[in-house]
């Protein structure tokens, strides 16, 4: 083939591969034409595998213009190229474009659990009053636990069925039933006046049901001084009551019996829904039960070396789970523990 020839489809191959070039309309059709202009088999490559059998005065002449097509036809490809990147890239930004002057997607957030809530309310009650928080081990010896409260050798919770008593240790050591014995391990470390309240777990081998749990939260209160009188726990049980159910409600206590304080009594509080009227909250009754009380048996006074003829003091002690349950309406406390996402939301932003 001569130089006249070679030249010649060089100039053919030339048009030939812009056109296939331009007519490309996307990315994914860019490397078919690359193949069909630059590959093996392109009329381009056929023209060079030509040039061997030029005159090699003709050759260096066609090998110059062979690369400038080649070039060419390069050039044409990437530009090509860069179209399709630009435009996909104006695609995407249409596609994925963000109105930043839009309010974002808040993250959840949290609120303290409701007991959480309750515990701090009831707490900061009894501190306005002038007293303090005091806190105890939840395995407790049996001695803080029955003896100190004068519980009698044949009373029900000293037995295994009602106690969680631990493997081993005999009758000695247990999963504490009350947080009364943060009482008694208080008024043994320091001398009268004692004010304080006592919150903390407590653990009872009850069937867990709509108003039992196996374990629990309480809350219990001391008093001791000289001249404390029954008069000064029904005022200060009045003011906890009307600061956590309403301040227009009613209290009675009622006699009950405890083997710690003597005399005893339940604190009643007229119901908050029916107003002392009777409703399915209140049982048709008009009140509503929430905490056993009383004076502080002199048993317990010289157990811990006070003197019961100048001392007298009183007691109380709450379920905390039972009192938030009344405060919010809710009919089964096991829900405050299952970590229900939907029960919990309900309780964002309440006081």
């Amino acid at each position: 083939m001569s130089g006249d020839d070679l030249r010649a489809r060089l100039d053919e191959a030339r048009t030939e591969g812009l056109a296939i070039v331009g007519a490309v309309t996307d990315m994914a059709s860019l490397e078919d034409a690359r193949i069909r202009v630059l590959g093996r088999k392109a009329s381009l490559s056929q023209v060079r595998s030509g040039l061997r059998d030029v005159p090699e005065e003709a050759r260096k002449d066609l090998g110059r213009r062979a690369n400038e097509v080649t070039a060419e036809i390069n050039r044409a490809l990437a530009a090509k190229e860069e179209t399709f990147r630009s435009e996909e890239i104006e695609r995407r930004w249409k596609r994925e474009a963000l109105d930043v002057t839009l309010p974002g997607d808040a993250p959840p957030v949290g609120t303290v659990h409701p007991l959480t809530k309750t515990i701090w309310e009831i707490v900061d009650v009894f501190v306005g009053l002038g007293y303090r928080v005091a806190e105890g081990p939840e395995i407790e010896l049996s001695s803080y636990i029955f003896d100190a409260l004068n519980m009698p050798a044949s009373h029900p919770s000293r037995s295994p069925q009602d106690t969680f008593f631990i493997r081993g240790r005999g009758d000695e050591v247990l999963l504490r039933s009350e947080t009364s014995p943060v009482q008694i391990r208080t008024m043994e470390a320091q001398d009268p006046p004692v004010y304080i309240v006592c919150p903390g777990r407590v653990y009872r081998r009850d069937t867990q049901d709509a108003t039992h749990l196996s374990g629990f939260t309480q809350i219990e209160g001391l008093a001791v001084d000289e001249g404390v009188t029954m008069s000064d726990l029904k005022g200060s049980l009045e003011h906890f009551a009307r600061a956590i159910f309403g301040r227009t409600l009613e209290i009675r206590l009622r006699p009950h019996f405890f083997p710690f304080t003597e005399p005893s009594a339940e604190l009643d509080v007229q119901c908050f829904k029916c107003k002392g009227e009777g409703c399915r909250l209140c049982k048709q009754s008009g009140w509503i039960e929430v905490l056993g009380c009383g004076m502080v048996d002199p048993h317990l006074l010289e157990w811990v070396g006070y003197d019961p003829e100048r001392y007298t003091g009183f007691a109380f002690g709450m379920g905390v789970e039972r009192i938030c349950a009344l405060a919010h309406g809710v009919s089964d406390i096991r829900m405050l523990w299952e970590n229900d996402i939907r029960f919990l939301d309900q309780f964002k932003g309440s006081p």
